[in-house]
């Protein structure tokens, strides 16, 4: 099998060491779009950043890690960016901040992602690890009026469940209520976190002006169709119309 290509939307980089990686969002963070940072694997006995030094250093910065890929038997990749303004956070990384805080090396970059972060909300919504993360009381509340959904919730898997409930802790107030209404009768259709969030989004778009940037950044799809997908559709069924609408030539024989 053919090794899978590497990312060319942005830069791919490597540091020795946490200070390397350091001097060079010092320098960058305002102006580059992101990188591909290269992290040495352990049994290489390559100089590198660790996963969790370049993590705190980045957030420092005001940028965030985000998908790995595959590069090498030496190295693997971690895609870093700068924070979208909108973009959830973890209470892993509230905590981290809490400590680089405590450590002085926060840096003006960082710290306005987090005061953005509180004021608009998103820092009290910070979503826990699967691990940690509980069902919230008011969803259980409204699971408890739902014999179906509450029964098919329950037999979902701890990935499948981390997904449903991970849109529940992340709404914003104003769309908490509905989002929470429309899993539930999701999940009483049997429907999989994968179909719900489709409607969830929907639902959202009809509460609030702005995009649910996470949701966007997991690039969730949608129940049934995709809207390409409809549309392709929509063209086949056009062409079997016009076929069907064509008159047909004289000596051919009708097909049994």
């Amino acid at each position: 099998m053919a090794p899978k290509p590497l990312p060319s939307d942005l830069p791919i980089l490597a540091f020795p060491s946490a200070q390397t990686f350091e001097s060079f969002l010092a320098r960058e963070h305002a102006t580059s779009p992101g990188i591909h940072l290269k992290l040495a694997r352990k049994k290489s006995g390559i100089p590198s950043v660790s996963p969790n030094e370049a993590l705190e250093v980045a957030l420092c910065h005001g940028w965030i890690n985000g998908q790995g890929n595959q590069c090498d038997d030496d190295f693997y990749l971690a895609r870093y960016t700068p924070r979208r303004p909108n973009s959830m956070w973890s209470k892993i990384n509230v905590d981290l901040i809490s400590k680089l805080t405590e450590e002085g090396r926060m840096r003006p970059a960082g710290i306005a992602a987090v005061e953005a972060a509180k004021s608009d909300g998103r820092w009290q919504r910070a979503y826990a690890s699967p691990t940690n993360m509980e069902v919230p009381d008011d969803f259980a509340a409204a699971l408890a009026n739902n014999e179906t959904a509450a029964a098919f919730f329950n037999t979902l898997s701890r990935t499948a469940r981390y997904s449903v409930l991970w849109r529940v802790h992340t709404a914003s107030p104003s769309v908490r209520a509905k989002r929470m209404e429309t899993l539930v009768e999701s999940l009483a259709k049997r429907e999989t976190p994968r179909d719900l969030s489709g409607k969830t989004k929907q639902a959202d778009a009809g509460k609030t002006k702005q995009a649910d940037a996470v949701s966007k950044s997991q690039n969730f799809p949608a129940i049934g169709q995709s809207g390409a997908a409809q549309k392709r559709k929509g063209q086949n069924d056009s062409a079997e119309e016009f076929k069907a609408k064509q008159p047909r030539r004289p000596g051919l024989r009708t097909r049994p």
